[in-house]
């Protein structure tokens, strides 16, 4: 018995029949899952990040401030590139990239140097090898809020551990605020105190990642061309200049440049440290003085848009360099 509707032959001549979907073959089915399987993730990084930086691009460019927000209608946007022009020719800006530059310089290579030392320190086998290993691990998987804590009360000048040690067996003079103090003359040399606490703070916290990416590639260096060359007299000087400082080349590359672009963008660190003083303001707490200190959105938008060609530039030059290397 054939159902009630219509019957496809009962269509006059020449009327065009209905197509059939044709069944999606297996590649486009697995194609169609794996975009609903990325779909969420793709949603959350328009969401947290593409919308976001579209907004400090739409900002930079607006002059426009934090009491403006509640009545701001768009037919009353007024496109300006005073911003920009503000930020580039201010000197406090230049000083906080030149201090950034050598925030994120200094603190990158020191992570990477403490890191390589510690894994080759750690490489032979001992007693109680994997626990010294993971306490390695503590000041990277201690949260911010308490190692900065630790670091302000071991340096505090009133009753900081570091400074009664100084002043009791070291012989000095008096104590030292180490985190407001913009230079010191150590001899004849003038040191910027505070910049180089953070800077030691940002290696200390972020060398247990180097030691753990370095000690993963020295575990599969082969042992028996170490073994022979050793054998052949090459001692240990050699052997990691000639063996196995090639093999951590790249590896070491790569956690320079992370570590620098990570660093270039810090802010916790610093303004949990400092808050900027000392001659410590970089470029993060700067838009930060823009943004909450002036309620400025246009000049702190400009600022951290100006940050992001700096670091495009710095992934531009390795992005060339491991072209180069693969030619």
């Amino acid at each position: 018995m054939r159902p009630p509707g219509p019957d496809p032959r009962d269509a006059p001549a020449g009327a065009p029949r209905p197509r059939r979907r044709r069944p999606l073959t297996l590649s486009r089915r697995e194609d169609l899952q794996g975009r609903l399987l990325v779909a969420p993730t793709v949603l959350v990084v328009l969401g947290f990040a593409v919308l976001p930086f579209l907004a400090v691009v739409l900002f930079a460019f607006l002059d426009v401030r934090l009491v403006d927000i509640p009545r701001l209608y768009l037919d009353e946007l007024e496109f300006t590139g005073q911003n920009l022009a503000t930020v580039w020719g201010s000197p406090r800006f230049w000083s906080a990239a030149g201090t950034t530059v050598v925030y994120a310089g200094a603190s990158s290579a020191g992570a990477v140097l403490v890191g390589l030392a510690v894994a080759l320190a750690l490489r032979r086998p001992f007693r109680g090898r994997g626990l010294v290993r993971a306490l390695v691990l503590v000041p990277y998987v201690l949260p911010v809020v308490a190692a900065t804590t630790i670091w302000k009360t071991l340096l505090n000048p009133g009753y900081g551990l570091v400074n009664a040690v100084g002043v009791e067996w070291l012989g000095w003079a008096e104590p030292i605020a180490f985190l407001t103090t913009t230079s010191r003359e150590f001899g004849p040399l003038e040191v910027p105190v505070a910049l180089l606490c953070v800077i030691a703070f940002e290696v200390w916290k972020t060398f247990p990642l180097a030691f753990l990416f370095i000690t993963a590639r020295l575990q599969v260096v082969p042992g028996d061309i170490e073994e022979a060359a050793q054998i052949d007299g090459a001692g240990k000087t050699r052997v990691f200049r000639h063996l196995l400082l090639p093999q951590l080349a790249g590896v070491m590359a790569l956690l320079a440049v992370l570590r620098f672009l990570w660093s270039f963008q810090n802010f916790n660190d610093i303004y949990l440290l400092t808050g900027g003083a000392g001659g410590t303001e970089v470029l993060a707490v700067r838009v930060y003085s823009e943004l909450v200190v002036r309620a400025n959105i246009g000049t702190a938008s400009a600022t951290g848009l100006l940050m992001t060609a700096m670091l495009l530039v710095v992934v531009a030059v390795y992005a060339r360099m491991i072209k180069r290397e693969q030619a």
